[in-house]
């Protein structure tokens, strides 16, 4: 595309921004809000996918050794659990250091039961993939000299499957809202061009490309996208930013979850909004222009 011709699509496109100024108006806060709501959702649901790495991280399967198995047969053990298919790694705790926790959660009480430890020699494994902890801990408890294994059985299950609606409803609405927004502009354009229809025939009938009438309409509509994505750029790294600055400190004294870093987070959303803005807006003017451009 000559420089000249590129010049005068990008006037064409501002112009008419301009001159539909109540369109224009109505589609941008329209894109706004969409875009906000948009924004919102993702700094939310990226959170939450944080959240749940981290809880799917903890969960561990509690190997419970038996009380029979000597040195050896724990040794052996381990090496059986290390190599089991699906297992990420596994750490050793020894009778001691299990009655040491029960003291550190219960009080020094329990101390009366150093010289008998009644406790087990536990191994603490991890799976590689945290949703098929189940089938992993089953092949772990058919291996010998285990007393019992424990992974939060009925527990784990539920909360997998809370994370994975949590995750695909979130999906499901920011899918919705896009397509929302592409709508909105889609009509928007339409209608300029519906005004515009009678130029657009002149157009063609003295040999103007497709291309050619489709490019300012197309930039009109990216235009709309980037107007409507300033306000909640704005607004959406003024929130987080606040709530980072008032939650992370708390979150951080009760060992509770974390928020993801406000750098390089929040640029990585404000540049998702505007790519989302550029591309609806570029999609919905495509959309719409098609229909027209049938002489």
């Amino acid at each position: 595309m000559k420089t000249r011709t590129a010049g005068r699509h990008f006037r064409d496109s501002l112009r008419s921004i301009s001159r539909n100024g109540w369109m224009t108006f109505a589609s941008v806060s329209a894109v706004t809000v969409t875009l906000l709501l948009v924004g919102v959702f993702v700094m939310i649901m990226m959170n939450l996918n944080k959240v749940a790495d981290d809880l799917e991280k903890d969960v561990e399967i509690k190997v419970i050794v038996e009380l029979t198995a000597d040195e050896a047969a724990i040794a052996a053990l381990q090496e059986e659990i290390k190599n089991t298919t699906g297992v990420a790694e596994v750490q050793y705790s020894p009778k001691e250091d299990e009655l040491n926790k029960l003291v550190l959660d219960f009080g020094e009480d329990l101390r009366l039961f150093e010289q008998q430890n009644p406790l087990h020699n536990v191994f603490y494994a991890k799976a590689v993939n945290p949703q098929e902890t189940e089938k992993v801990a089953k092949k772990i408890d058919s291996l010998d000299n285990t007393f019992e294994v424990k992974y939060g059985e009925g527990k784990i299950e539920k909360l997998f499957s809370f994370l994975n609606t949590s995750r695909n409803v979130g999906l499901v609405l920011i899918l919705a809202l896009l397509f929302t927004a592409m709508f909105l502009i889609s009509n928007t354009i339409r209608i300029t061009i519906v005004a515009r229809r009678r130029d657009i025939e002149i157009m063609k009938l003295v040999g103007a490309t497709n291309w050619f009438i489709r490019i300012p309409f197309i930039l009109e509509g990216m235009w709309l996208g980037i107007l409507g994505a300033i306000i909640p750029i704005t607004l959406v790294t003024t929130l987080y930013y606040n709530i980072h600055k008032v939650l992370s400190p708390k979150l951080a004294q009760g060992n509770l979850f974390e928020l993801l870093d406000f750098s390089p987070f929040i640029y990585q959303v404000n540049a998702l909004i505007l790519l989302m803005g550029v591309l609806i807006g570029v999609w919905g003017s495509f959309m719409s222009v098609r229909k027209f451009l049938r002489v």
